[in-house]
């Protein structure tokens, strides 16, 4: 904290003056229609290739010995004003064109070039969207532009206004005008008002666009600056002393009501002496808000929780000030500031600095562009310097040199409490007048806000580039482009490359093995090989079967495999049932393997615990049919008769179905299916991600874990695959008793999905499992299907597996997905409905899966 504003309302009448006023209509010139021309905007997306703060640039067509003298924005449009000669360029956020007016008519350039034009533009409101009032500073010229029809008027404030010639010689002649220039407000242009006044001159113009008239303000001040804190309240700097005035206005300037502005005059005062003056604290605000932060901002600012009126202003000394209880309250406003290490007025250009060339060296006169802006909802203040006034020494390591810039970007984030330093790029052309540049602005750039967390420059060569500053829109526009464009998130990456290997196939065999176990591809020759034809391996065509030698895949295109013959593909299906059949022998042979079952079992003992506990906590949920009491209709309960003669109406009882009670046991078994997914895909991609092995863990898990449970729980287990939809693994009147059985159900998953024919049977597979349990007499009907979510290579459209996972409120259905190329699996689950899909890349989550499973119904009241 810095010190006090007080703002005098009592005391004398020397302190509080009564300012007249004075009402008039304006004269209006015109229309003369001028020619709006549309050029293409050539609008480069600046976050292609990698994501900063600028979001996109495009450049004006203009011509480069032109100056860029204001920019300025309303909701998504931009507009930007030129002054040799004077133009004025309006295009959208994200438009495709840009629309110019040239105004080199209105404004000749009558004698030799010493008159240098100065314009500022402001955007007007509803009902006037699409016109802008435009300002030139010396001659006071007012112009009413509609950028849609071409229109241009001229608006004479005052009787002077009339006849600017008899003046001409005053600021013709001299290379620099002897008076002050004129100004404009135009923070309530939205509103259709606008106010102008004259340096070192003593009265304000009230422009009311819409009512067409002016409402002059006398004062007994000279005027150095006028900023609009508020629409009725504004903030006076008198031109000798500094000091500052509060005026008050009337919210409504009619000419009925002749309204009295009121002049307060504001002391400011430093922490030390209490509330006595001290002009050491007196500042020169070159930016104050019309508007005030919100109370979260306001908050976080000062660090403590605080709701008031609150004004943030910028001045060379402060990165930002915030004057808490301005312009509304009459006690001490207080003030707090960010102060500046270095005072930027006193930062002088060094001999020999790296951008003094463009600048004609020293400066006549103070930049007319203060290019500074605040950004209330994202609680910053943009300013825009010029390298020599940014430390670049503490921005940039020892060892870096920095970029050659048009300008900085300076953010300083009231929330962080941090600078940022944003690096404007150099513009490819400038105008050779330089003198004239320097008068307006001191960095080589013009900056106005956009939105709410975003702002606008425009360099002087005219390149327009749009600027994300907002933490909160950086962080969303960051994840957005995440999402869009893709980060390397560690998982394995595919390439794929369209080519026909022009290769035929032969016949199917199963191809020499390899002692060494070397990788083998596009060839016909060994087995285990990728890529290739005729033998046993993976991502080939034509083989008889699927043999993963644990190498990278290669895989030929889906066309490829399509255009083999029927007879090799015959030929391949029958050697491939044949190799079937004599693993199956060799699985029913062999002896009990301990150790390749303990893989599979260890892996899941823990959560085979947790699934245990799930089943001792479920509860019976079948309905019965009993005698239903307290009905209006049904069999007269004989036990209510009494209750019948005092008037009670529920006294019949009647049979229907009952929930069962909270924990009563249950009467019947649940009945259960796993439906496993034991398709090609699951082999093939198994090297991929482990899912065949993922389902094989699964499939383990519910036969161990639901051992010794029969009473509770009736279950088989089917698979599907391309060779059918119900492939027989346990059966629910012969489930598996031992680790031997159990093994052999392991196995045979695993061999079925090497030796099959590719296809889906996920739907049929539901279908037909649904139907089959609902004939079924149990306590709850539940169908889990275990799948890869390798739908889409089948046409098989996510809608249609939706509608057969709910064709039977009997039967709880449910998907687990446990595999899933890139992100097949989460997409799928988004079009499903809500809590029938779960995807489990880890077997350790399926217990909690099918705990949710069996609660759900638990919840839901059918």
């Amino acid at each position: 904290m810095t010190g006090y504003w007080t703002i005098n309302q009592t005391g004398n009448a020397r302190r509080k003056l009564l300012c007249p006023t004075e009402t008039r209509p304006i004269d209006i010139k015109g229309p003369v229609f001028l020619r709006v021309q549309s050029h293409p905007c050539n609008r480069q997306e600046s976050r292609a290739l990698s994501f900063s703060e600028e979001k996109s640039h495009w450049q004006i067509p203009m011509n480069e010995v032109n100056i860029i003298c204001h920019v300025t924005t309303k909701d998504d449009v931009v507009y930007v004003a030129t002054c040799n000669p004077v133009s004025l360029f309006s295009m959208k956020e994200r438009g495709d064109t840009i629309q110019s007016i040239e105004l080199y008519d209105v404004f000749p350039r009558t004698i030799s070039g010493s008159w240098q034009p100065f314009i500022t533009i402001a955007p007007l409101g509803s009902p006037l969207d699409g016109q802008v009032v435009l300002h030139e500073e010396q001659t006071n010229t007012v112009l009413h532009i509609d950028m849609e029809t071409g229109a241009v008027r001229r608006l004479l404030l005052s009787q002077d206004d009339e006849k600017p010639q008899s003046r001409a010689s005053n600021w013709w002649s001299s290379k620099e005008p002897q008076q002050g220039g004129h100004r404009m407000c135009h923070d309530f242009s939205h509103k259709n008002w606008l106010l102008f006044y004259k340096e070192d001159g003593n009265q304000l113009d009230v422009l009311d666009v819409l009512e067409g008239s002016v409402h002059t303000i006398s004062l007994p001040v000279n005027l150095k600056s006028v900023f609009l804190v508020a629409e009725d309240r504004w903030l006076l700097q008198e031109s000798n002393s500094n000091k500052k005035f509060l005026l008050t206005k009337p919210m409504h300037m009619g000419a009925e009501d002749s309204g009295v502005c009121q002049l307060h005059s504001l002391s400011e005062d430093g922490v030390s002496q209490g509330h006595g003056a001290s002009s050491a604290e007196e500042s020169v605000p070159q930016m104050v808000s019309s508007e005030q932060l919100p109370n979260e901002n306001l908050s976080a600012a000062l660090d403590q929780k605080i709701v008031s009126p609150n004004r943030i202003l910028s001045d060379s000394g402060s990165f930002a000030r915030i004057v808490v209880g301005f312009p509304d309250l009459v006690s001490p406003n207080e003030v707090y500031s960010f102060k500046r290490p270095v005072d930027l007025s006193e930062v002088r250009i060094a001999e020999g600095e790296a951008n003094t060339f463009l600048r004609g060296g020293l400066r006549s006169s103070t930049p007319k562009r203060d290019n500074c802006v605040s950004l209330l909802s994202a609680n910053q203040v943009v300013r825009a310097l010029p390298p020599n006034k940014v430390p670049l020494k503490e921005v940039y390591p020892k060892d870096v040199t920095p970029p050659m810039t048009a300008a900085y970007l300076e953010v300083t984030d009231l929330n962080s409490k941090k600078v940022k330093y944003i690096p404007v790029p150099r513009s490819v052309t400038v105008s050779p007048y330089t003198g004239w540049l320097s008068k307006v602005s001191e960095s080589d750039v013009l900056l106005s806000d956009l939105g709410s967390g975003g702002v606008v420059t425009v360099d002087m060569g005219g390149y327009v580039r749009l600027w994300e500053t907002g933490l909160d829109n950086l962080q969303r526009s960051l994840m957005e482009w995440r999402n869009m464009i893709g980060t390397e998130d560690g998982r394995p990456l595919q390439i794929t490359i369209q080519r026909d290997s022009g290769l035929d196939v032969s016949a199917p065999k199963h191809g020499k093995i390899d002692a060494n176990n070397d990788p083998h591809v596009g060839g016909n020759q060994w087995a285990g090989g990728t890529g290739g034809r005729d033998t046993a391996g993976l991502g080939g065509k034509g083989g008889p079967y699927r043999l993963d030698a644990g190498h990278k895949v290669h895989q030929v295109s889906q066309a490829e495999k399509d255009a083999v013959p029927e007879e090799v593909r015959k030929a391949a299906r029958e050697m491939g049932e044949k190799a079937f059949r004599e693993r199956l022998k060799e699985i029913n042979m062999s002896e009990y393997d301990a150790a390749m079952y303990e893989r599979f079992s260890s892996a899941v003992s823990r959560q085979v615990q947790s699934l245990r506990i799930v089943l001792d906590s479920l509860q019976a949920k079948g309905k019965e049919r009993q005698w239903l009491k307290n009905q209006a209709l049904g069999e007269l309960d004989d036990a209510k008769i009494i209750d019948g003669l005092t008037g009670e109406k529920a006294i019949y009882k009647r049979r229907g179905e009952l929930d069962p009670e909270l924990g009563s046991p249950q009467q019947k078994p649940k009945r259960l299916r796993v439906l496993a997914d034991v398709s090609g895909s699951m082999y093939r991609f198994n090297g991929v991600d482990r899912r065949l092995e993922r389902s094989m863990e699964a499939v383990c898990m519910v036969m161990e874990g639901l051992e010794n449970y029969e009473h509770k729980f009736k279950y088989d287990i089917v698979g599907h695959s391309g060779d059918g939809f119900d492939i027989e693994l346990v059966r629910a009147d012969k489930v598996p008793k031992n680790n031997k059985e159990r093994l052999k159900v392991l196995k045979t998953m695993h061999a079925h999905s090497q030796f099959c024919m590719s296809g889906d049977f996920t739907l049929e597979g539901t279908d037909s499992s649904i139907k089959e349990l609902v004939k079924e007499e149990a306590d709850e009907h539940f169908v889990v299907v275990l799948s890869d979510a390798n739908l889409e290579r089948y046409g098989i459209r996510p809608e249609r597996f939706a509608q057969v996972l709910t064709s039977d409120p009997q039967v709880n259905a449910f998907a687990i997905f446990i595999g899933s190329l890139g992100d097949q699996a989460e997409r799928l689950q988004k079009t499903l409905p809500a809590g029938r899909s779960f995807v489990a890349m880890d077997t350790k989550q399926i217990p909690q899966i099918l705990q949710q499973i069996f609660t759900s119904t638990m919840l839901s009241s059918a």
